[in-house]
């Protein structure tokens, strides 16, 4: 069995137009009405969705590879470096700082070539330790093969399935070479054609000891905001790629071990794609509600605590809110949390939910809401024959 990179005539790949064409023409209309709605947006609204999407794109890239960023670091994080003032800001680590800061650069600098030092610049930022795990790597610099060859395995030790083996370490630098001549070339493909086929070759000379894939994500993302002529993101690959992650290996790895004919890879490519730019369509709506609550609460007074804690709803917070969860976010006591509370459900901002006792939570009232079974304001809570509680 040949690998992909043996083949005679590698890198020259080859796909059925036939096939592809119609999908890439309904990818590319998506991508164009998405982004002529995010154009109508206005100025702040866009950044609003920039941040919503690039937090969530650079949260889901690591998590492909098996690592949790906790997102209000990440959210912070990118805040800062797109210099966007958002509430509730909180310290971010070296960690997440470095997957931010490739991240950002390779959207914000797109127009910027791509070269060997800045590649080797975005794994240093990956790995600010100079470890992976519990192992030292080589930071910044192509892989060596000290301990033998780079492979893709599962299973037992002992009883390994190498679904890949990349190429020699000493072949590296050539075969990057070639990529970055070839990425850096004159356009002949349709660019986002040019970032599937980036990121398969990439990933298939799996040049670092570590972070290959992120960083593959990272040059994708250049090459779809090169597509676009946009240095904002308001999709991206990563959670697509993670939702299918057995596929996307699956895919890769009968490309991998196949012939230069990379027609299967870029169908899957573009339909991934297609579903990112479907959850960008999500995501917008969400930053329209957002939108909205204000506009219809543009004259309510509101203390710093309570804008803090709506806006971590309107941004999709994760799980139920409840007192306790506000007197965290807003680091204050319990009973500054509840007048805080009483105070939203009395405007009718916030409602009760339908469970009690300990489990008793809120929710927010959006524009055009109607109250469910069991939820309730304080208002329509007081002639109830149950006491209060919280």
């Amino acid at each position: 069995m040949k690998y992909v990179y043996e083949q005679k005539n590698w890198p020259n790949f080859i796909w059925r137009h036939e096939i592809i064409s119609p999908v890439l023409a309904e990818v590319r209309h998506h991508q164009g009405r998405l982004l002529g709605r995010i154009e109508a947006l206005g100025f702040q609204l866009q950044e609003e969705a920039a941040l919503q999407s690039i937090t969530e794109e650079t949260i889901q890239s690591s998590g492909i590879e098996g690592e949790t960023l906790d997102r209000e670091q990440v959210r912070s994080s990118v805040a800062r470096h797109l210099g966007i003032e958002v509430a509730g800001m909180v310290d971010s680590g070296r960690i997440v700082d470095g997957v931010v800061e490739m991240a950002l650069d390779a959207t914000q600098r797109y127009a910027e070539p791509l070269t060997a030092a800045r590649i080797c610049n975005w794994h240093a930022a990956l790995f600010p330790t100079g470890r992976s795990g519990m192992r030292s790597i080589a930071v910044g610099s192509w892989r060596t093969d000290e301990f033998g060859p780079t492979q893709v395995v599962s299973g037992p030790v002992g009883r390994e399935d190498v679904h890949f083996e990349a190429p020699p370490a000493i072949s590296v630098a050539d075969h990057m070479n070639a990529f970055l001549d070839w990425f850096e070339s004159e356009l002949t493909i349709d660019p986002v054609l040019k970032a599937a086929i980036a990121h398969f070759w990439f990933v298939t000379v799996h040049p670092f000891d570590d972070g290959n894939g992120r960083i593959a994500r990272a040059i994708t993302d250049l090459a779809l905001a090169r597509s676009e002529r946009s240095s904002y993101r308001f999709y991206g690959m990563s959670s697509s790629i993670r939702a299918e992650r057995p596929d996307y290996y699956s895919i890769l790895e009968r490309s991998q071990k196949g012939t230069l004919d990379i027609t299967d890879w870029l169908l899957w490519f573009l339909r991934c794609l297609q579903k990112s730019i479907d959850r960008a369509e999500i995501t917008l709506a969400a930053v329209l509600r957002k939108a909205e609550f204000w506009k219809s609460h543009i004259g309510t007074s509101l203390n710093e605590r309570q804008r803090l804690v709506i806006n971590r709803l309107l941004d999709g917070f994760h799980g139920k809110l409840t007192s306790s969860k506000w007197a965290a976010l807003t680091k204050t006591s319990q009973d500054t949390a509840s007048r805080d509370i009483d105070d939203l459900m009395t405007r009718g901002i916030l409602v009760r939910g339908p469970a009690g006792g300990r489990s008793t939570n809120y929710k927010l009232v959006l524009p055009g809401d109607k109250l469910g079974p069991g939820e309730a304001s304080i208002t329509n809570d007081a002639d109830s024959s149950e006491p209060f509680r919280r």
